[in-house]
């Protein structure tokens, strides 16, 4: 029986599947948005949303409990300098999944996880560098 044991293994053991999580944690900070396999894409959405939490606080304990999920700095100061800022007066779910259907090769649900009020203000940005 599987009771109170949460998460999913995602066919990797214990190492493995923590830098998973930090890999697809600061892709997803630096890009604010990534295509990966449905599975992967739920349990990252579990692993950032208490980070970005922690970095609405932007205090200095907060700053290091997020660095010890997320061990790049420069990530880190993106996270706490352009991102949290954005959810001030957001209570949760900082992050939307959009389901895109089964990849080619092998079948596997791929789904799109982004950041929820992010996209929109970086594809308009775009869209402005882009018209001048």
């Amino acid at each position: 029986m599987r009771h109170r044991k949460k998460g999913r293994k995602l066919g990797r053991k214990v190492g493995n599947r923590r830098a998973l999580l930090m890999n697809l944690a600061c892709q997803l900070v630096i890009h604010k948005r990534i295509k990966t396999t449905d599975a992967k894409a739920k349990e990252l959405r579990s692993f950032i949303e208490p980070i970005i939490t922690l970095a609405k606080k932007n205090d200095l304990h907060s700053r290091r409990m997020v660095l010890r999920k997320i061990p790049h700095k420069n990530i880190v100061e993106t996270l706490f300098k352009e991102i949290a800022p954005g959810y001030v007066d957001r209570p949760g779910g900082y992050t939307r999944l959009i389901k895109l259907g089964y990849r080619d090769n092998d079948r596997a649900p791929v789904s799109i996880i982004e950041f929820v009020d992010m996209v929109e203000i970086s594809t308009t940005e775009e869209k402005e560098t882009d018209a001048s």
